[in-house]
């Protein structure tokens, strides 16, 4: 499997930003999508993922009530609504496949750059 990001950039706080993350190869394998984020000096988050099947959603505490994901079966494809943005979402956003608590996804996408400015 191999998943291309788009989306990302710079936005003012409050503003609003969306990610995509479409997969491409053994598809039929997935079962949850999601993104991470990393912020320089700060551990690996984990933000939300969705399972592909139910669509079953779960959130970082920190972005609930802001962050929506949702996914389109078809287009094999996950997407990270991103509003009320704030300087501290600032981070690398990676999309990432197939992963439960305690394991490492099995795939990675490549990163994109989020910056809220104050």
């Amino acid at each position: 499997v191999q998943l291309q990001a788009y989306g990302g950039g710079l936005v003012q706080a409050g503003g609003s930003l969306r990610l995509s993350c479409t997969a491409s190869g053994r598809t039929f394998s997935i079962y949850a999508m999601g993104w991470f984020r990393q912020a320089p000096g700060k551990e690996r988050e984990t933000v939300a993922r969705i399972g592909w099947t139910g669509g079953s959603s779960v959130y970082a505490d920190s972005v609930k009530g802001r962050f929506i994901i949702s996914r389109d079966g078809a287009k094999n494809t996950a997407y990270l609504q991103m509003n009320s943005l704030k300087p501290e979402d600032t981070a690398v956003y990676y999309c990432a496949a197939n992963w439960n608590n305690g394991r490492e996804p099995d795939y990675w996408g490549q990163g994109t750059q989020v910056t809220v400015s104050s």
